[in-house]
């Protein structure tokens, strides 16, 4: 029998970036089926959030993402653009046409039953510094074409109907707070949420007391 479980993901998350190879292999070795659910950021859905931390969480935060790479052996860099654009004093209450685009383009690949990889080949580029300008020229179409898409008609098929793309993930993200959590990279499974890439080892346990197999 086939497990399946539900990620919640955002191309705003460098955790979310560093878990998807992982969930790559999972899949490509054992009897199980991802179910990606595309969400927007924070920075996005809730933009008070990031104005009430304390200072020291982000001068943490990047000091663990920098760090988690390295442990992981991924290649890492801040994106250039940030996914996530910012007007003066770190507004994010501003037009956002990057994480829009890319999230319904994760949706998009959802749809034509390449949402993982695509995940990880789109990340990949944004993430790791390979690339200048992610956004420009033919690397996300590049990307998508590792994955088995086709960049072009999935733009189209957005462009065709944004606001089915919009319901999407609106309902994605009410999903999400119902299984109990907010933030990404988080997995679902049985019910029980795993919220962040340093808890993939528990949910392949889980996964594997629930009777997840190998393949043959």
């Amino acid at each position: 029998m086939t497990l399946s479980y539900d990620l919640y993901w955002s191309f705003r998350s460098p955790y979310s970036y560093m878990v998807t190879p992982r969930l790559l292999e999972l899949e490509a070795e054992y009897d199980v089926a991802c179910n990606v659910r595309p969400v927007y950021p924070l920075a996005v859905r809730t933009p008070e959030f990031f104005e009430t931390r304390d200072p020291l969480w982000f001068r943490y935060f990047m000091t663990d993402v920098f760090r988690e790479a390295a442990f992981l052996g991924l290649p890492f860099r801040w994106p250039r653009p940030d996914p996530v654009q910012q007007g003066e004093g770190g507004n994010y209450r501003i037009p956002q046409p990057y994480i829009h685009r890319l999230t319904h383009l994760g949706v998009a690949a959802v749809e034509r039953g390449r949402g993982l990889p695509f995940l990880k080949e789109a990340s990949h580029v944004i993430w790791s510094g390979e690339v200048e300008n992610w956004h420009e020229g033919d690397h996300l179409a590049r990307a998508a074409e590792r994955a088995g898409l086709d960049l072009a008609e999935m733009d189209a098929a957005v462009a065709a109907d944004t606001a089915r793309y919009v319901k999407v993930v609106e309902d994605n993200q009410v999903a999400q707070r119902e299984a109990g959590h907010w933030g990404v990279p988080m997995m679902v499974f049985g019910g029980e949420a795993f919220f962040g890439q340093d808890r993939f080892d528990q949910l392949k346990w889980r996964l594997e007391q629930a009777g997840m197999t190998r393949k043959a």
